[in-house]
């Protein structure tokens, strides 16, 4: 029997690169997209050095490619069915985020980030779903809380997540008998680089992270936790206390919801709340 195939998208670095290292732990053929080749070359170095016996005779694929653009999408999927045929796992990973006030924001931020994060997860879901429902397979957003809870100075990235779950939740009802699985994973704060790559008001990468990253949930822990949660087939995967609080307290308390927000971002370094 041919080893299962998962397909994951911004697997340069971070949560990424820790999906595609469970993978090729848990016997799949991995297909990585990113725009970066180095990172997707490390990436590959990793999944080589902990298949061992796992994923004798098994290819990598690694497709450098930019989410936005839809031909780049197709041509991942495209890849990895000349590599192997099928699809079984499709992780929509790749994202950005941001900060900064709306009134002070460019428009052209939020189009990135909903390019990025929304439309990305569009094209290559869209790509990919005949092979996905010929296999009875799974779908993945690695969305965020953001997702759930509007955050201030977060516009485009809550924006982006409340789109991508809505997109996958409609997904997954419109294939109540298809067999497709569909699940949202939400990490919360989690240690990796996106942070520093987050764009500021003008569209530039801030270059440092507001938060204490080791003190932070691990890339590691996130991947474990998403690959269990893909096994089981559950709806939703929410991490960590404080995600699992900050989505309660909104759903009962929304005032609360929203002033706890406030004094959290306002407190972090730097912070556009002056």
């Amino acid at each position: 029997m041919t080893a299962p195939v998962v397909l994951i998208t911004g697997a340069s670095s971070g949560i990424g690169r820790a999906l595609a290292i469970e993978a090729a732990k848990r016997g799949f053929a991995v297909g990585l997209m990113a725009r970066s080749e180095e990172g997707l070359r490390d990436t590959l170095a990793a999944c080589h050095k902990v298949s061992g016996s796992q994923l004798e005779g098994t290819r990598f694929v690694s497709t450098v490619g930019d989410v936005t653009m839809e031909a780049d999408c197709a041509r991942f999927i495209q890849d990895a069915l000349l590599a192997w045929g099928r699809i079984d796992v499709l992780i929509n990973n790749a994202g950005i985020s941001m900060r900064g006030i709306f009134a002070d924001t460019e428009i052209s931020v939020l189009k990135k980030l909903m390019d990025t994060n929304f439309w990305g997860t569009v094209y290559c879901t869209k790509h990919a779903l005949p092979s996905l429902l010929e296999n009875k397979g799974t779908v993945v957003g690695i969305s965020s809380i953001a997702g759930f809870k509007g955050l201030p100075a977060r516009t485009g990235y809550s924006a982006s997540k409340f789109a991508m779950q809505g997109f996958l939740e409609s997904l997954r009802c419109e294939n109540l008998e298809t067999g497709l699985h569909v699940l949202i994973a939400c990490p919360g704060y989690t240690e990796s680089n996106i942070r520093k790559t987050a764009l500021d008001a003008k569209g530039s990468e801030q270059n440092e992270s507001p938060l204490k990253e080791d003190k932070l949930m691990s890339a590691e822990a996130v991947a474990e936790a998403t690959w269990d949660a893909i096994d089981r087939k559950r709806y939703y995967l929410i991490l960590t206390l404080q995600g699992k609080m900050a989505v309660l307290i909104n759903k009962l308390f929304p005032k609360l919801a929203d002033r706890l927000t406030y004094n959290v971002i306002k407190k972090e370094p730097n912070s556009p709340f002056k």
